[in-house]
């Protein structure tokens, strides 16, 4: 069954907070594209936000208020919202597009993608949050986390393909335990045969991603999408042209990282067993 539904905010509340963007948006005679360049979001996002989506952020909406010359009312609507769970709203349309995909190509020089990560490692990534989750917060972030991996336990999984870069693998989040832990799971996921696991090694003097981690997504229908996350927000791409680009970026990167043998030989290597 797809991923237990996340509370958020009230639905009425998120749709007063987005037409009180609306009406702002009007009245300073921008369009949803012009609102979305000022605050660095796309229209796509601005539209969810008014409609009532998604939720208002408290740092979108203090932009939202300079932007449209408005007393502090986006900002104060935002921090007013009730709180949110261990999924924020934003993330939520990826999330449910994720479960059903069936084919992912997914590139991060962050941390091991989301799917690929131990129990222990995701805790990890959690507890190194700066300022602090509680605990028991990091608990029900390190579940759902695992609950995203049933995907890889459907009937029919989804085609993946990782490129990840070396410098990932060779940080020890966790400590000596969980760092061979996880590279040892790497192992066992690349042997998976629907999964694909690449490095992209140090010392290249060319990249075809250095803006950062971003996921390419097919949806049961053949809808192709891109995803990028930052740590206050995200954003779902339709744009043709846009996913073009990445699925290019995608492409070059798998012929600048290491091939699916060579990755293994690294993680060997990394493991202290060559």
């Amino acid at each position: 069954m797809p991923p237990r539904k996340r509370t958020r905010p009230n639905a009425t509340t998120m749709k007063m907070v987005g037409a009180q963007v609306a009406a702002g948006r009007v009245a300073k005679n921008l369009t949803q594209k012009q609102l979305g360049e000022l605050v660095r979001l796309d229209a796509e996002s601005i539209a969810s936000i008014e409609q009532g989506r998604r939720a208002l952020m408290p740092n979108v909406a203090e932009l939202m208020d300079r932007c449209l010359g408005l007393p502090g009312l986006l900002s104060v609507a935002a921090h007013e919202m009730p709180a949110m769970d261990a999924t924020p709203p934003w993330a939520e349309e990826y999330m449910n597009l994720e479960y059903t995909a069936i084919a992912l190509s997914w590139f991060d020089n962050q941390v091991v993608p989301v799917l690929l990560q131990t129990e222990r490692y995701a805790r990890a990534v959690f507890v190194s949050r700066v300022p602090a989750h509680p605990e028991s917060e990091i608990e029900a972030l390190t579940a759902s986390r695992m609950a995203r991996q049933e995907i890889l336990r459907r009937p029919t999984p989804p085609t993946l393909s990782f490129v990840v870069s070396e410098a990932v693998l060779r940080d020890k989040l966790g400590g000596d335990e969980v760092h061979a832990e996880q590279l040892r799971h790497l192992r066992v996921c690349a042997e998976l045969p629907d999964v694909s696991i690449q490095v992209m090694p140090l010392g290249r003097t060319s990249h075809a991603a250095l803006d950062g981690p971003f996921i390419l997504l097919e949806t049961p229908d053949h809808q192709h999408l891109g995803y990028t996350e930052s740590q206050r927000g995200s954003q779902l791409i339709s744009d043709a042209g846009e996913v073009s680009i990445l699925a290019r970026k995608y492409a070059m990167l798998r012929t600048q990282a290491l091939n699916s043998e060579q990755t293994q030989g690294l993680l060997g290597h990394l493991l202290g067993e060559t």
